[in-house]
C-alpha cells in the first residue's frame, strides 16, 4: 500500500522514507570518524559542449539546493564539489554504486528542473560521467580536493577558491561566513519553494542569505581541514594542483555575464533576440565584439554561444 497509518494521521510512504533519510543523515553526522574503509571518489561530468548546465544564478541556486537534498539521501558523505557553466565535480565518501546513484539522481533531477524552465527536455542524457577512487594513504584524496575547489580558478572567474560562489570553494579555513538563518526558522512552504521538492530539511541546516543551502550544513567541513592540517598546507595543494597549472592570466569574466553580453548585442546591432536569428557575417561581428569586450577564448565563446567549435573559428576569422 502507498498509505501507512501510525497513530491517528495516515502518512504517504514516501513521506516516510524521506524521514528515515533525514534520521540517517543525523546518524552519520554525529559520527566523529566515517570508516576509512568506505572510500572516495572524484565524480567529473565531461564539459558539455557547446551549451551550459546553469545559465543565470537562479539555476545555480537550484542545482545547490538540489546537492543539500541529495546529501540527506546519501548513503555516504559529499567531501567537496563545485558547480561549473558546463560541468560538475564532486568528491563523495561511499560506494562505487552509491557514487554513481548519486550522479545519475543529481544529472535526472535537475534536468527536470531546466526543462520545466526552458522546454529542453533530457539535455544531460548524453553527458558522460567519470568516477575515479582517491585514497588517504597516498595523498590522491587531497590532491582530488583540491582539483575540484580550483575549477574556478582556473576557469580565470576568481582568483581564489573561496572567491567562488557555487560549490564549497569557501567553507574550508575560513572564518568570514555570511549570514545563515537556520532551516527550522522557515515555514514548509518557504522551504518546498527554496528546494524545489518536499523532502524534509533538518532544522540545523543554515540558509545562505543569497537563496540557497550552505553546503556547510551537510559538508563534513571539520573532517576535510583534519586531512590538510592547516591552512598552509592545503594552499599547497591548491597552488600545485593539476589546475592551478593551467592558470595563464587574470580572472576574465563569468560565462553567464557573457551570455547577457551577447543577446544585448545581437538586441542593440541587428535588434534580434539571439544569436539563432542572425546570419553568419552578423554573428561574426557579435562574436568579435564579445572577444573584444570580454578578452573571450574561442572555447569560452563555444560553451556560451552553443556554435560548433570549428564553425566558431571560421566566423572569427571572417574579419581578420
Amino acid at each position: 500500500t502507498s498509505v501507512v497509518r501510525l497513530s491517528n494521521r495516515k502518512y504517504d510512504i514516501t513521506e516516510i522514507i524521506d524521514y528515515i533519510c533525514v534520521l540517517r543523515y543525523r546518524m552519520q553526522r554525529h559520527k566523529k570518524v566515517m570508516s576509512m574503509f568506505v572510500p572516495f571518489w572524484l565524480v567529473t561530468t565531461n564539459h558539455l559542449e557547446g551549451r551550459l548546465w546553469f545559465k543565470d544564478d537562479q539555476d545555480f541556486k537550484a542545482a545547490m539546493n538540489l546537492v543539500a537534498v541529495l546529501s540527506l539521501k546519501l548513503h555516504g558523505r559529499i567531501i567537496s564539489f563545485v558547480l561549473m557553466s558546463n560541468h560538475v565535480h564532486f568528491v563523495l565518501q561511499c560506494t562505487w554504486e552509491e557514487a554513481r546513484s548519486f550522479i545519475d539522481s543529481f544529472k535526472r533531477m535537475y534536468s527536470r528542473y531546466y526543462s520545466l524552465k526552458y522546454g529542453v527536455h533530457e539535455f544531460l542524457r548524453e553527458n558522460s560521467v567519470d568516477i575515479q577512487e582517491l585514497r588517504i594513504e597516498d595523498g590522491s584524496l587531497e590532491r582530488g580536493i583540491a582539483y575540484v575547489q580550483m575549477n574556478s580558478v582556473a576557469a580565470k572567474i576568481c582568483l581564489d577558491p573561496s572567491g567562488y560562489t557555487w560549490g564549497t570553494g569557501s567553507a574550508f579555513f575560513n572564518r568570514n561566513k555570511p549570514k545563515y538563518v537556520l532551516a527550522g526558522t522557515l515555514s514548509a512552504r518557504a522551504l518546498i519553494r527554496l528546494t524545489h521538492s518536499k523532502a524534509p530539511i533538518p532544522d540545523d541546516f543554515l540558509i545562505d542569505e543569497r537563496g540557497f543551502i550552505a553546503p556547510e550544513s551537510y559538508v563534513p567541513v571539520e573532517f576535510v581541514e583534519k586531512i590538510f592540517k592547516t591552512p598552509t598546507r592545503m594552499n599547497y595543494f591548491l597552488s600545485t594542483s593539476s589546475k592551478a597549472k593551467r592558470i595563464k592570466d587574470g580572472p576574465a569574466f563569468k560565462d553567464q555575464l557573457i551570455v547577457d553580453g551577447a543577446k544585448d548585442l545581437c538586441i542593440s546591432l541587428f535588434q534580434k533576440n539571439s544569436l539563432d536569428q542572425l546570419d553568419d557575417y552578423q554573428k561574426a561581428e557579435v562574436l568579435r565584439q564579445l572577444r573584444y569586450r570580454f578578452s573571450s577564448d574561442p572555447k569560452q565563446l563555444e560553451r556560451v554561444c552553443g556554435i560548433e567549435y570549428n564553425k566558431l573559428c571560421q566566423l572569427l576569422e571572417l574579419f581578420q
